[in-house]
């Protein structure tokens, strides 16, 4: 309540907090002649059902009338301890950006040296330990398996981590920047330059590319679109750019799907998939304790299956 950009913000919080609490005791106020009288007539409504089941309007009781106004000034008290009146800190000076802090940073003198055994050790020494393979898996399903499952071989847009050519590469580095700054993978979209027909053509050629069926005859005009629109990234023979994180195109790994309409799909509108950073959320040390966990499940290989393109399509 007390980290508001701007100042106008706070006033407004800070009015309606009082107004609030003001409101109901002029509530009180006006309503005193029904409220905390327990010699207080009761008045009938006048209305009556099934013959004898009578409403009446019974007074409130003292006791509500007392826990009412206890807790209006419960309330005036903890604004005035707590924040809450906008960029008001109390005067408690609570922060409760400042206290979880705190309690991270207690977390982290807990278990460094827990992960001081394996500062100086490489990424390939760690996931050769048990014992940091166990701490990387448990960081992993924390907070990468939402996205790439707990068994890590991903789902369509989310990629499988066991087997399949990776984008970026599998070296402990590409690993441990990719976990640490995050990618965005972007392919642009090509609806303003070429239509559905020639998409449909080049989606044909690719299609041949990993060895899929295609249809011979548009995989000719395919292939010179292709050149003339996709080998920029892709490369002439289809293999990628790991530096571009463009995909090889070459083997049976889909991200999306394989079939004519998804490819197509992605020349025209294009794609953009964005892995978040975790360097705001895991420390360095862990970070490297997920990242040798993920070297760890394919041995830092790309690894093709021809299973993967019927199991998990991309």
């Amino acid at each position: 309540m007390n980290d508001f950009v701007s100042g106008f913000w706070g006033y407004y919080i800070g009015t309606i907090s009082v107004l609030g609490i003001v409101f109901c005791l002029w509530l009180l106020w006006v309503q005193r002649k029904y409220l905390g009288k327990a010699t207080l007539k009761v008045d009938d409504t006048g209305h009556v059902w099934d013959g004898n089941l009578r409403e009446l309007n019974h007074p409130v009781p003292r006791w509500w009338t007392i826990m009412f106004v206890g807790c209006c000034a419960f309330g005036v008290i903890y604004l005035i301890l707590y924040p809450g009146l906008g960029t008001w800190p109390g005067l408690l000076g609570t922060n409760s950006r400042v206290e979880v802090k705190q309690e991270q940073e207690a977390q982290e003198a807990a278990v460094a040296p827990i992960y001081a055994k394996y500062a100086k050790m490489s990424i390939p020494e760690i996931a050769a330990d048990p014992a940091a393979r166990v701490i990387g898996q448990r960081l992993f399903l924390n907070n990468c398996a939402q996205c790439h499952g707990s068994d890590a071989k991903g789902a369509p847009s989310f990629p499988n981590l066991i087997e399949g050519d990776s984008i970026y590469g599998r070296d402990p580095e590409a690993i441990i920047a990719t976990i640490t700054a995050g990618r965005n993978g972007i392919m642009p979209p090509f609806k303003g330059a070429i239509d559905a027909k020639t998409a449909g053509d080049i989606a044909q050629y690719v299609r041949s590319m990993s060895g899929l069926a295609a249809d011979q005859i548009r995989i000719v005009n395919g292939k010179r679109e292709y050149m003339n629109t996709c080998a920029a990234c892709h490369g002439p023979e289809g293999k990628g750019n790991k530096a571009l994180g463009a995909p090889n195109l070459t083997d049976d790994v889909w991200l999306y799907g394989s079939s004519e309409a998804t490819i197509v799909e992605g020349i025209l509108n294009g794609r953009n998939n964005r892995m978040p950073a975790q360097a705001g959320i895991l420390t360095p040390e862990q970070i490297r304790m997920v990242a040798a966990f993920v070297w760890s499940l394919s041995g830092g290989k790309d690894v093709t299956s021809s299973v993967l393109n019927s199991a998990a399509p991309k």
